[in-house]
């Protein structure tokens, strides 16, 4: 099985669940992407890896109209479902590969990408195909899960995300995101990072994530050493959970 295949197989069980999250419905993330660009209301938006929509659906009051691209049809499904609930008429939901975007360059005002790269198997040229269809002046924001300068927090998160979902590829850290955007030609900015308390629970039954990986999840949170519990914020015992780092970073392609 490829990777796409694994990413359609994890995420089409999944579709119904992500649809109704609290997290991506709404959180600090989102928030602050709505307001780090100031719009008019005539954008033309591409939200890429859309999941279930939430991202492009926020956006779309305040713009044009907006594109939410995605390569599992089942969470497009969702998302068009959600559309219809929201009275969302300037939305569209279709198929396709981030890193191979069936767009003409210079097309969109704004392109965003929320919670999602870290799926992605050549982020890199992901991102040169985002740059790729912005206009000169257009934007790009990428929020996603970063991994801690630390290594060893680097490691630990990286490995239990990949244990609770095996199309997990990488969380990559900030000064990677501005070193990517910047290969391509984009001026990059950091737009903060903030941590998100995350319900082990939810973030497992979310995802599906068999019994057997779940138990292994937990002996991790207990076994974890001191510095990687401070770091993360591991809450462990009667209730586990943690804190995972969530970035924004901008890309402004010049004119």
């Amino acid at each position: 099985m490829d990777r796409s295949q694994s990413i359609q197989r994890q995420f089409g069980a999944a579709a119904e669940r992500y649809a109704t999250s609290s997290y991506h419905q709404r959180s600090p993330d989102l928030e602050n992407m709505l307001k780090a660009v100031t719009l008019s209301g005539s954008e033309q938006v591409l939200d890429v890896g859309t999941g279930t929509g939430h991202t492009a659906l926020a956006f779309a009051p305040q713009v044009g109209s907006v594109i939410g691209l995605d390569m599992t049809e089942a969470m497009l499904a969702q998302a068009r479902e959600l559309a219809v609930q929201q009275g969302a008429s300037n939305v569209s939901f279709e198929l396709g590969d981030a890193m191979e975007l069936p767009y003409d360059s210079d097309r969109f005002d704004l392109v965003t990408c929320r919670v999602c790269a870290h799926h992605f198997a050549d982020v890199q040229r992901a991102v040169a195909e985002m740059a790729r269809v912005l206009r000169p002046e257009g934007r790009l924001l990428v929020v996603d899960t970063v991994s801690p300068e630390d290594p060893a927090e680097d490691t630990y998160l990286n490995c239990i995300e990949l244990i609770r979902d095996p199309s997990h590829v990488r969380n990559y850290s900030v000064a990677q995101w501005m070193g990517m955007l910047e290969a391509v030609g984009l001026a990059a900015e950091y737009r903060g990072t903030w941590a998100v308390l995350l319900d082990f629970d939810e973030w497992v039954t979310r995802m599906g994530t068999p019994e057997l990986e779940q138990s292994e999840l937990r002996a991790l949170f207990d076994r974890a050493p001191d510095l990687v519990r401070k770091g993360l914020g591991i809450r462990s015992g009667d209730y586990y959970g943690f804190e995972i780092p969530i970035a924004m970073v901008e890309g402004h392609k010049r004119g």
